[in-house]
């Protein structure tokens, strides 16, 4: 595969070099910050040969490559001047006046999206630390019991704890980034709470210590996920507000000091003992369910995660495992869950092998479903079967179930931080038994469950290919293989009466709604049931895709274009799923209707059974 090229149809394809704020990746996706979103061709993207699928969640436009991901990462950094991680503007004001205002309808995207962007730079370090110290678990307790009290093992031991014990100052990093903020103030802040100054006095519990005459509750930081968020917003808007009162020539000089000297204070007086108390509600929260609904609890997660997944939700919950290993030590809800996940995956993939008929898809599902089981990769599988033959994912939601429900039933809980994948067993340590039987209950579930239900190899379609014909700029075509009805048979009063004009109706026998015409869209509605359209010679042009769809809130629509976007007659512009939007008992007839012909004579058939393309005029 040429990733040189794949790499520039991906950046051409988000919006270009100018639409890109910043890229980061993860273990299978390249993670953009666009400006605009509206600006990137998704379409056009899930076309690309090596794209897996295209996911937008947590403010972050998401191309899950799988296998392809790094020499296509290294071919974007390497081949244009993008900045990587999250993006820092020094004009913080700016940056105020360009961030979508924060109600309570977007309140819970954007906490998802602050913690995700906060935490995604440190889950590379956590799983590194856990699998070494796995690794050093494996050597002490099968090769030499006594290299646990050798120097090297102290050395590597610390090396391994280095991105627990100092995740406080990462997370900082990542806080920091995704506000706008300049990252090393929040970081020195927060490392204020870790230096050993601090951490001396903890160690002397009998000491009185204060700040400004202020009592000091000295409490341990390491391992610490919330202090260091709320170190990280104060900083920022300390910088913020110091920013506009110290004059230019000063700033250089004190709105550095003055960020570190107020978050840092204020870190040791109010934010750490805060953000300390949260946690221990959290991992009080976990223990909690841990003992009334802990089989439940943990089933539940288990299934919930391949949407969590899709979502890119589940970073977010990276950082409470580590609150977990540190109190009350071990993690008996998220890591189990985790580890199930990814085994279900693989089962469906081996269900899906089982069932069908061709020999290369067969061998694509078994190899994927080892890198589920295995390596704990999980995206392809997602994205390249079990969704896309959507009957697999009930496969993947029962073994998930099935086996956090024996896991914690068996009492299996990670003492150690590790990867989801098979390698990863020993950080269960004594109660490695029982999530073996976990995961072997897993696969087995989701394989039967996904082998029993099936898959229509047929049903998913190539939809993004546009008819190849070429029209003439006043030829209106079908919008969709259907069969026409006159707009009198409309059950919408407003159509049926010609109120809006004159037109046809399509009896839709396909999922994709393509263009009438020639022209440009003028309005694409944000719920994709309707759309505008200017011809090139004039003519206005009004598509509605069903009755009253529009209370659908865009549930079933999948826009595949932009407004003010040049269109051909016959190019896919939404995709529509039937099935969803009938079930909810929608009438999905979809209406032409010529709004204004600018006093041109328009003459359109209303009966008969045409495909996509056929000419109306």
């Amino acid at each position: 595969m040429d990733y040189q090229e794949l790499a520039s149809k991906i950046v051409s394809n988000v919006g270009g070099i100018n639409n890109i704020e910043s890229v980061s990746h993860c273990m299978t996706r390249l993670r953009f910050n666009l400006k605009d979103v509206s600006k990137a061709n998704k379409e056009s993207l899930e076309n690309l040969e090596g794209v897996i699928g295209v996911v937008y969640a947590g403010e972050q436009y998401m191309v899950i490559l799988g296998k392809h991901l790094i020499p296509t990462y290294e071919a974007i950094t390497k081949n244009f001047d993008i900045k990587t991680g999250s993006i820092v503007n020094e004009n913080l004001d700016d940056l105020s006046k360009k961030k979508e205002p924060l109600t309570w309808k977007n309140l819970g995207s954007k906490f998802i999206g602050f913690i995700s962007a906060s935490v995604t730079p440190l889950i590379p370090g956590l799983i590194a630390g856990g699998m070494l110290k796995v690794v050093l678990l494996l050597a002490v307790t099968f090769m030499d019991p006594s290299f646990a009290k050798s120097s090297s093992y102290l050395l590597l031991s610390a090396i391994a704890d280095a991105p627990f014990y100092f995740m406080p100052i990462i997370v900082a990093y990542g806080a920091a980034t995704k506000l706008g903020g300049t990252p090393v103030y929040a970081m020195v802040a927060t490392a204020s709470l870790l230096h050993g100054n601090y951490t001396t006095l903890v160690t002397e519990t009998a000491k009185h210590v204060t700040l400004f005459g202020i009592n000091v509750k000295l409490l341990d930081y390491g391992t610490t996920l919330l202090p260091a968020l709320l170190i990280a917003i104060v900083a920022y808007y300390a910088e913020k507000y110091l920013s506009k009162i110290v004059p230019g020539m000063f700033r250089s000089v004190f709105v550095g000091m003055g960020t570190i000297f107020v978050s840092g204070s204020l870190g040791y007086l109010i934010l750490g003992p805060v953000g300390n108390l949260l946690g221990q509600y959290i991992a009080n929260f976990f223990m909690f369910l841990n003992s009334t609904v802990g089989p439940l609890a943990v089933g539940l997660l288990a299934a919930a995660l391949p949407w969590m997944v899709m979502a890119g939700m589940h970073t977010a919950l990276a950082p409470f495992m580590t609150q977990l290993l540190s109190n009350p030590g071990y993690d008996a809800i998220l890591r189990p869950a985790f580890i199930l996940h990814n085994m279900s995956e693989g089962g469906a993939n081996l269900g899906v092998a089982l069932r069908t008929k061709n020999t290369q898809f067969r061998s694509e599902c078994i190899s994927l479903a080892i890198g589920c089981i295995v390596a704990g990769v999980t995206e392809p599988a997602i994205y390249g079967v079990n969704l896309k033959y959507r009957r697999p994912m009930y496969g993947v939601m029962a073994g998930g179930f099935v086996g956090g429900v024996v896991a914690s039933l068996l009492g299996a809980r990670a003492y150690v931080m590790g990867y989801s994948n098979l390698l990863a067993l020993p950080i269960f340590q004594k109660t490695v038994i029982g999530m073996i039987i976990a995961i072997i209950a897993a696969i087995i579930t989701s394989t039967i469950v996904t082998f029993v239900l099936g898959i229509e190899e047929n049903s998913p379609k190539k939809i993004t290919e546009p008819v190849k014909k070429t029209y003439s700029d006043d030829a209106i075509v079908a919008v969709s293989d259907s069969k026409l009805l006159k707009l009198d048979n409309v059950k919408d009063e407003t159509f049926a009466s010609k109120v809006l004009g004159d037109g046809v109706a399509f009896e839709l026998k396909d999922d994709v709604i393509c263009s009438p015409a020639n022209g440009t869209l003028v309005s694409v509605f944000p719920t994709g049931h309707a759309f505008g359209i200017l011809t090139n010679t004039g003519v206005e042009l009004l598509v509605h895709i069903g009755i009253n769809t529009v209370n659908l809130k865009g549930d079933g629509f999948d826009v595949l274009v932009k407004q003010d976007q040049k269109v051909r007659a016959g190019q896919p512009l939404v995709r529509v799923d039937r099935d969803k939007i009938k079930q909810a008992g929608y009438d999905l007839t979809t209406i032409l209707v010529i709004t204004d012909a600018k006093g041109q004579k328009v003459n359109l058939k209303t009966d008969g059974v045409v495909k996509t393309g056929a000419l109306l005029n």
